[in-house]
């Protein structure tokens, strides 16, 4: 059964509430809620009848069904104070008084062309993993900094918001936990969430210490933890600053654990969503096989789904990565398809950030014309999201390339700050050696290129800059030795092979690299 009424449409099936063809995430016991008042539309629900339809009889508190009947209010566009659609009738209960109209459950057909009805960039088969911020605990024994522990706990809950990989619950929602010594597998199960962010507030005078743990609540594992010591003396800038830094990064923590959990899901028939989860873990991997296998992953990935927007711009953005890497060779004709694919994940999800970064570094790397256009959309992507490590790495990289070293330094600086510890390290160390080498730095180029490969040896945009760096510095076996690694990682590369495929603004760069790589011994 599907109720409509105004603009939306509550399919009872596929538990979706949708707001003409776009989807709109509601909680697991907001949907029940909405759906329980819709189906006694003709009478006032009453508290009990609540309890027993959503909560299966377990009582709960006002302040808990209250949360969720503003969020249910939220979800389809009413207030509190207005009371369009449910209105509460005091001490007796909840009605719907909104116009219903009943529709069998049918199948949707997809649109004849991309221009009668745009896809959506959030698809029910994505299942978004779900997070809820729990008010953190004010451990300061001061009850008057309960609002800096609560404002903490709101700046994290807004900064994750912003990621487009992420379901993030509502405040009213996760807050009506504070206080209450609750499993976080009873949490999980009653907001509909894999995961949940708890931590604490600890003051001493001037000073603040902040602690944030993010556990799995299948098994309660942590995942993820780390601590913040800062000056109260402007406690608003404090918490954004920490707010920034969590958000930047539980979005990599909790991608890897969503790739590894479906990774060892069995599941009788993949989905889309399956596929890209396993190209993502695929391209973490970041060997020649593993991209290869996550080529193919996002290619079965379309199959299912052609308008699928993540799946376009990481099939984009991993053969990008694979012309970087002289992986799966690719003509002329491969790379327009890789830049098209990118500009129509952005034509379809505009506003998703990572779409927008994964689609920019694409379109810079194969779209060899189009590279003003790449570093507007790494604008938006970053005005979308400024807390996202990778897309401040990437595009400080391409300003980095096109001579605005100071620029780019600042962005990748950031993102080192937001994500200290992010396993992609090698790519910030990498792009920083790149800076060096532009600013003829060589002995700093050399030091940051080697930090990029003790992380991950087979990067081969630092084993490039370790053999210009050596050859600048007369150090002609060790540039060879480098060149080696090289043809170990692509054999068929040669200098002029290269230069034709990765994009170089800067003229006098590509002079440098010519003669260098030629001097170390890679042939023409």
């Amino acid at each position: 059964m599907i109720y409509q009424f105004e603009d939306l449409h509550l399919d009872v099936a596929r538990r979706e509430l949708r707001r003409n063809t776009d989807l709109i995430a509601v909680e697991p016991q907001v949907f029940d809620l909405l759906l329980v008042l819709i189906e006694a539309r003709d009478r006032v629900v009453s508290r009990d009848e609540l309890l027993e339809a959503v909560w299966n009889g377990r009582i709960v508190s006002e302040a808990t069904i209250g949360s969720r009947l503003n969020a249910a209010r939220t979800a389809i566009g009413d207030t509190g104070a207005e009371q369009r659609l449910i209105r509460t009738i005091p001490r007796k209960g909840v009605r719907f008084v909104g116009k219903v109209l009943e529709a069998a459950d049918r199948k949707p057909e997809r649109p004849k062309s991309s221009e009668s009805s745009a896809p959506m960039s959030l698809r029910p088969e994505q299942r978004l993993p779900g997070i809820a911020v729990l008010p953190f605990t004010n451990m300061s024994g001061d009850p008057e900094q309960d609002y800096f522990a609560d404002g903490m706990a709101d700046e994290i809950i807004t900064a994750l918001s912003r990621s487009s990989g992420l379901l993030v619950v509502a405040r009213n929602s996760s807050f009506t936990y504070k206080g209450r010594a609750v499993d976080v597998r009873q949490i999980g199960q009653e907001l509909g969430v894999g995961y949940l962010l708890e931590g604490s507030v600890r003051r001493s005078r001037d000073r603040v210490r902040i602690t944030g743990h993010l556990i799995e609540t299948a098994a309660g594992a942590h995942l993820w933890s780390e601590k913040f010591d800062g000056d109260l003396a402007d406690a608003i800038a404090l918490q954004e600053q920490v707010a920034e830094r969590v958000a930047a990064a539980i979005e990599p923590t909790l991608q890897l654990a969503e790739a590894r959990h479906h990774g060892r899901e069995i599941r009788p028939q993949v989905d889309a969503y399956d596929l890209l989860l396993r190209a993502n873990a695929l391209i973490s991997e970041f060997t020649a096989s593993s991209m290869v296998a996550a080529l193919d992953c996002l290619a079965q990935a379309l199959a299912i789904d052609q308008a699928y927007a993540p799946a376009m711009a990481s099939l984009a953005y991993c053969r990008a990565q694979c012309d970087f890497q002289g992986w799966a060779r690719q003509n002329e004709a491969d790379r327009a398809s890789a830049v098209q694919l990118a500009w129509r994940a952005v034509e379809i999800a505009p506003d998703d950030a990572q779409i927008a970064w994964m689609a920019a570094f694409a379109i810079w790397a194969m779209g060899r014309s189009e590279g003003q256009k790449a570093r507007d959309l790494f604008a938006r992507s970053l005005l979308l999201n400024p807390n996202s490590a990778m897309a401040l790495t990437f595009a400080g990289w391409i300003e980095i390339m096109c001579g605005n070293v100071t620029d780019g330094r600042s962005m990748v600086a950031r993102a080192h700050v937001l994500n200290p510890r992010d396993p992609r390290g090698w790519l910030t160390f990498g792009v920083q050696a790149l800076a060096s080498l532009v600013e003829e730095d060589y002995p700093s180029a050399l030091r940051l290129a080697e930090q990029a490969l003790a992380l991950n040896r087979r990067f081969a945009v630092a084993l490039r800059v370790i053999v210009v760096a050596h050859v600048k510095l007369g150090n002609l076996d060790r540039a060879r030795g480098a060149v080696t690694e090289l043809l170990a990682i692509e054999p068929e590369l040669t200098v002029s092979g290269f230069l034709s495929r990765i994009p170089m603004p800067l003229e006098s760069m590509a002079q440098t690299y010519a003669k260098t790589l030629r001097l170390a011994g890679l042939p023409d």
